[in-house]
């Protein structure tokens, strides 16, 4: 098996690259902070967080602040492990 072979296929996407790299920094982010950071759809956010969460790669907390709904996001162990992981292959590819 080659080193491509060994990358995370939850981490291909450009938004899930981004939402990892923005959680292995900071604790809690908040929808509208991520979506600002990353410049994307609130479409495009849901999907992809979903899909990480389902992986059990980050966890998704959705509270009320007042009368207003607020989901926040943070890397799991797990998550921060396996993209540490990607990172890794990716690195090595690049030095291949």
């Amino acid at each position: 098996m080659g080193i491509i072979d060994k990358l995370n296929k939850d981490f291909e996407s450009r938004v899930r690259l981004g939402i990892m790299s923005v959680l292995m920094v900071n604790d809690w982010v908040d929808f509208t902070e991520m979506k600002t950071l990353l410049n994307i759809t609130d479409g495009n956010l849901a999907s992809h967080s979903s899909a990480l969460e389902k992986a059990a790669y980050i966890e998704v907390k959705k509270e009320f602040v007042g009368k207003k709904p607020k989901t926040s996001y943070q890397v799991t162990d797990l998550g921060r492990a396996a993209f540490k992981e990607h990172l890794s292959y990716l690195e090595k590819l690049m030095k291949s």
